[in-house]
């Protein structure tokens, strides 16, 4: 077709013991969305990476309006205007926003040094053009993971793309940014840019996709029209299997002993007499948008920061002054959103990271026998299906949504009473989101109590018992009983205020 500016031919790229691409096909025309969806170790990310330089196919060709390329690096890719924003962050912590942005690609007065002026100027523009607000003079280590999320989406759209590659750019984002971020797509896309979108939020694909195209084991399945495929279709195409009907919680499994109790819990202007209890067996839902509080709240309790005043207690037990240490020797585990700086050891392999919050409970001897520390690796990477030839291989060589599955490993190995879950299906795919989903009914039915930290609302209605809303710090609702007449709208309401007005 005319309209076809990118193909990609029969890609093929091996890896030691592990063929990640096999003969992969796929084509995107001028102007549109063009879902790419798989399963976590489907292939996408590293059919991107091959698109963009950081890896060389094995075989295959690529090319761009009609003529056949070959980027030997990121930055060939970049001169031929195709920029990619990663699951994984690439930014510089230490630098600010409008740096981060230009990074490489500074603007220069005429004396040749850097225009700090007009970097500013720059980067507040393309901020503005996606209605978020940032200050571009900010240092990028002091934002939250979604606010880093869009000065990705920002460095990309400074490079006047032809050809923008998102993947997973919603994972940590609020509805309220989702939104701004569609509408910023289809600006894009009046301006004649095309978009390879990677996602695993399936109500997400039919509202911006035009076309979709799956991945399943480092294969196409296939290619269709967005608006012609139903949710269910492209579910079989990605797993090759039905996925069974979502679980409900049906019954109530919480118990009389309270696994956490927070009471009047202040933390500057983040925390605001904050009052929460979990019981154990029981699954409760903190809900709001992102920056109201609820990851650091999570850290409060878990002693990464430091309370002004409240008192916390775990498993009916007292803490004065609560580190990660003693929650953990008092059977607490947090599984944290970021699991690339807080979850993993990225360069040890699978094996010792799914061991090595529970060393003393699996080894009480002080003596880690191998063997036995290779078989509840290999159980768990059955049980939460790590596509990986092996559990030596070290985590950082693994796909984003399968290094989850690791952190989730670590703690369910522990003999934990309590668990804080912070977004444990970010970057999840659809079939994988439903065994995380089973297995933390699993721990309430067998006494674990859980605060699920989670944007997506389906999600905390289907899982919760109980919900708590914050906003700017505080608890402004909780819902005390989930059912099938609590809405997404409620929640929302809350969140954003509107209840009140």
């Amino acid at each position: 077709m005319s309209d076809v500016i990118l193909e990609l031919r029969n890609i093929c790229k091996e890896f030691p013991g592990v063929k990640a691409l096999d003969n992969v096909s796929f084509d995107l025309r001028k102007g549109e969305v063009h879902v790419l969806l798989g399963e976590n170790g489907a292939g996408k990310s590293t059919l991107m990476k091959v698109l963009t330089g950081v890896y060389h196919p094995n075989s295959g060709e690529i090319v761009l309006h009609g003529n056949k390329v070959s980027f030997q690096t990121p930055r060939d890719a970049q001169l031929a205007r195709i920029a990619i924003i990663f699951q994984e962050f690439n930014l510089a912590p230490n630098l600010t926003v409008a740096q981060n942005i230009f990074l490489g690609r500074e603007p220069k007065a005429r004396s040749g040094l850097i225009d700090r002026a007009k970097m500013v100027r720059d980067a507040q523009e393309i901020l503005d053009f996606l209605k978020v607000k940032i200050d571009p003079n900010a240092k990028v280590e002091t934002l939250g993971v979604a606010h880093q999320q869009l000065v990705e989406v920002a460095k990309a759209l400074s490079i006047d793309s032809e050809i923008l590659i998102m993947d997973e750019p919603t994972a940590t984002l609020s509805e309220n940014e989702i939104s701004a971020l569609f509408d910023t797509i289809r600006n894009l896309q009046k301006r004649g840019v095309s978009i390879i979108y990677i996602s695993h939020r399936m109500q997400e694909l039919k509202v911006i996709g035009n076309r979709i195209t799956v991945l399943r084991d480092g294969q196409t399945v296939g290619t269709c029209e967005a608006s012609e495929v139903t949710l269910d279709e492209l579910i079989r195409m990605m797993v090759g299997r039905e996925i069974s009907k979502v679980r409900t919680r049906t019954e109530n499994t919480a118990r009389e002993e309270t696994a956490l109790e927070v009471s009047h819990l202040s933390q500057g202007n983040k925390l605001k007499d904050v009052s929460i209890r979990v019981q154990r067996g029981e699954i409760v839902g903190l809900a709001g948008l992102v920056g109201s509080g609820r990851t650091e709240l999570a850290q409060a309790v878990y002693g990464i920061t430091r309370r002004d005043s409240g008192d916390i207690s775990i498993c009916g037990e007292p803490i004065q002054n609560p580190t990660p240490i003693k929650c953990i020797q008092r059977r607490m585990g947090f599984i944290s959103e970021d699991r690339k700086e807080c979850g993993l050891a990225l360069n040890l392999p699978i094996r010792v990271n799914v061991t090595h919050a529970g060393l003393k409970s699996i080894f009480p001897g002080g003596i880690v026998d191998v063997r036995r520390e290779r078989k509840l690796a290999e159980d768990y990477r059955a049980k939460l299906r790590i596509v990986t030839p092996d559990v030596e291989r070290n985590v950082v060589n693994l796909s984003g949504g399968n290094q989850q599955k690791v952190v989730l490993a670590k703690w369910l190995s522990t003999d934990s009473a309590f668990l804080v879950f912070d977004e444990p299906t970010r970057g999840i795919d659809v079939g994988a989101k439903e065994e995380i989903h089973n297995l933390i009914r699993d721990l309430a039915v067998n006494g674990v109590g859980i605060l699920m930290i989670s944007s997506d609302l389906p999600e905390i209605l289907t899982l919760s018992d109980r919900i708590y809303v914050m906003r700017e710090g505080r608890i402004v609702h909780e819902i005390e009983q989930v059912t099938s007449e609590t809405t997404q709208e409620e929640i929302i309401a809350y969140a954003t205020g509107g209840a009140e007005q």
